[in-house]
């Protein structure tokens, strides 16, 4: 169903309200009792970064989908916006929207790089590639303040330990040094997110992630040094992002990328009502036909999270887009594996020297049992 259109997008913010997550007790609806100035704007919503506790940071999947079975995100939220971010609903965990609070309540995990040192020191540990910036992105502009993700880098650098990083931001190319050197040792990857060539498409699908032009640029850069680049075309949005799809494969060749690949849009719990309000608000005109072809590759409903089906959908639509982006990595020379995660070498993995010890808050927070928000 899609929403009213009093629900107006806002500039720099992807999603266009505040929904309430699915765990919240009692419902909350605007009402126009008449009062309220249709001149009168809303107030912007300002991004407040605050500092969490962990007491553990690597997260483990066995999911048959993913090229990867263990991430780490030094961030919790994410202030780029995107609206068809799958990990939206993971606000709802904390209380909090999946809408704005999702890009603008942001939670750092301050004690990230301690916590992996010592998990990598565990005797029972055994090395395996880890995915950097998979839920959130790790170099959202927060991170050029905070620094968690190159701090982690540095852990992964002086253990010698694979890591391959997905981004938007351009944010990445500060860490060169480090990657460049890891990535001479077949221990780091990077793959880039572009989603659409168009920077009037881009402002409102990922209102604060880095411009198409500039990630571009950011592969090409990275190129130059030496680190391997893969691009994720991600999400494919029938009818807004999809018919760039030979474009975009043309441009990344050109950048310097060494491979490709792609999933089609997710909606899974709050996503797809946010995305109903997004493309109500910016694509009213063609927002039934783009749900319609949603749902055609999706078994009739908005999402379906079946192993094997989630990531590429099924049926006619979806083979069209399998076939003609198969097609064109096949003539562009974009079907190596470049930074996938399972080609990098964990060989000369070793255990980290130093080991601080645990602090007293997150000591508390451990003993407890749960984390430190505050």
């Amino acid at each position: 169903m899609l929403p009213p259109p009093s629900l107006k997008a806002q500039k720099g913010r992807g999603a266009v309200s505040n929904l309430q997550g699915r765990f919240e007790v009692n419902v909350r609806e605007a009402y126009d009792d008449g009062w309220e100035r249709e001149e009168e704007e809303a107030a912007p919503w300002k991004t407040v970064v605050t500092d969490e506790l962990c007491k553990s940071i690597l997260s483990r999947n066995a999911s048959p989908d993913l090229p990867f079975s263990v991430s780490l995100n030094p961030y919790r939220g994410c202030e780029h916006g995107c609206i068809y971010c799958f990990a939206r609903p993971t606000h709802s965990y904390l209380g909090l929207s999946p809408g704005m609070d999702f890009e603008s309540k942001i939670f750092a995990k301050v004690n990230a790089p301690e916590v992996l040192r010592r998990e990598l020191a565990k005797p029972s540990y055994e090395p395996s590639s880890i995915a950097l910036g998979v839920n959130t992105d790790a170099y959202q502009p927060c991170e050029r303040e905070r620094k968690l993700t190159r701090r982690v880098l540095e852990v992964l650098q002086e253990c010698q330990h694979p890591v391959g990083l997905i981004t938007k931001s351009s944010l990445i190319e500060r860490d060169i040094d480090i990657l460049s050197a890891m990535a001479a040792k077949e221990q780091a990857g990077v793959a880039i997110t572009l989603t659409t060539l168009d920077p009037a498409i881009a402002r409102t699908l990922e209102p604060r992630a880095a411009a198409p032009a500039r990630r571009l640029r950011t592969i090409r850069t990275l190129t130059d040094a030496g680190i391997p680049v893969a691009v994720s075309v991600a999400p494919i949005i029938p009818f807004v992002t999809e018919p760039d799809l030979e474009r975009i494969l043309e441009a990344v060749k050109e950048a310097g990328a060494v491979s490709a690949h792609y999933t089609v849009l997710r909606l899974p719990w709050e996503v797809a009502p946010l995305f109903h309000q997004w493309l109500q608000a910016h694509f009213p005109e063609r927002a039934q036909r783009v749900m319609n072809r949603v749902r055609e590759m999706r078994g009739g409903k908005d999402y379906d999270s079946t192993f094997g089906a989630r990531m590429k959908g099924e049926g006619v639509w979806a083979e069209l887009i399998r076939q003609r982006f198969k097609i064109a990595t096949e003539r562009l020379g974009l079907t190596g594996r470049g930074s996938r995660f399972h080609n990098m070498d964990a060989s000369q993995f070793t255990r980290p020297l130093v080991v601080p010890p645990l602090g007293a808050r997150a000591k508390a927070a451990a003993d407890a049992g749960q984390m430190d928000l505050f």
